[in-house]
């Protein structure tokens, strides 16, 4: 019976090829890149069948790794809006540096992948649809909750995901682009305008109550004090 491969030696084979390849490109040969690996081929072929399949198992690790660390940030925050603004920017401090390979690893996917790259693309817009359905649905909650501004919730979680990944490949062409100011920019024009606190919700009820009260407390001095005299009219000419 042929044994199982070593998990943890298949991701270091696969980070080690995937960082040859990156360097000398996605056509490279399976006999080039054992050899460069310092394995035979035959080890690379059983433990990665295609460079497909090699590729594949890089960027599932990778973006494994970005969900761990993305989840930790925007759980640390309650409100959704908050939350938003942490996903924006824990994924670009995730990759801050190294956009390159992730942008190398999803355009190798689609080069080498062959038959499996719509089951793969799938399975990556299966994992955004549920992300997106629950940002969608906190937000939605918000508005009714008065903590967020009356918005489409749908199109505000698809917006933030187009900067997400439109921003990321940006870098990779404009490695000097500095983030933190697109991302101040976001936060003050597009998400902070949408944040209310609880108080602010409330504070038209309770500024009604305050008058309510405050009329009410008049009233009743008023009538303590019993009917006002008249005054009578002056007879100065």
């Amino acid at each position: 019976m042929p044994r199982a491969p070593d998990h943890e030696k298949r991701l270091d084979l696969a980070r080690r090829a995937v960082a040859i390849l990156e360097r000398e490109g996605i056509g490279l040969s399976t006999e080039r890149l054992a050899l460069a690996l310092g394995v035979k081929r035959p080890t690379l072929l059983y433990h990665f069948p295609t460079v497909g399949d090699l590729v594949e198992a890089a960027l599932v690790e990778l973006l494994s790794q970005q969900a761990v660390y993305v989840i930790a940030e925007v759980e640390r925050h309650t409100h959704p809006i908050d939350r938003l603004y942490a996903q924006l920017r824990a994924v670009h401090a995730f990759h801050d540096g190294r956009e390159a390979r992730l942008v190398f690893l999803t355009q190798a996917i689609a080069a080498r992948g062959g038959a499996r790259v719509p089951e793969i693309l799938a399975r990556g817009t299966e994992v955004f649809e549920a992300f997106r359905r629950a940002a969608a649905d906190r937000v939605r909650a918000g508005i009714l909750q008065g903590i967020v501004a009356p918005c489409d919730a749908d199109a505000l979680v698809v917006t933030v995901r187009a900067l997400v990944d439109g921003l990321m490949f940006h870098k990779v062409t404009s490695p000097a682009l500095a983030l933190p100011p697109v991302h101040a920019l976001v936060w003050e024009r597009l998400l902070a305008p949408l944040k209310l606190e609880p108080r602010a919700a409330l504070a038209p009820a309770s500024a009604s109550a305050s008058a309510s009260a405050s009329a009410s407390k008049s009233a009743s001095k008023s009538a303590s004090r019993g009917p006002r005299r008249r005054t009578k009219p002056s007879t100065k000419s």
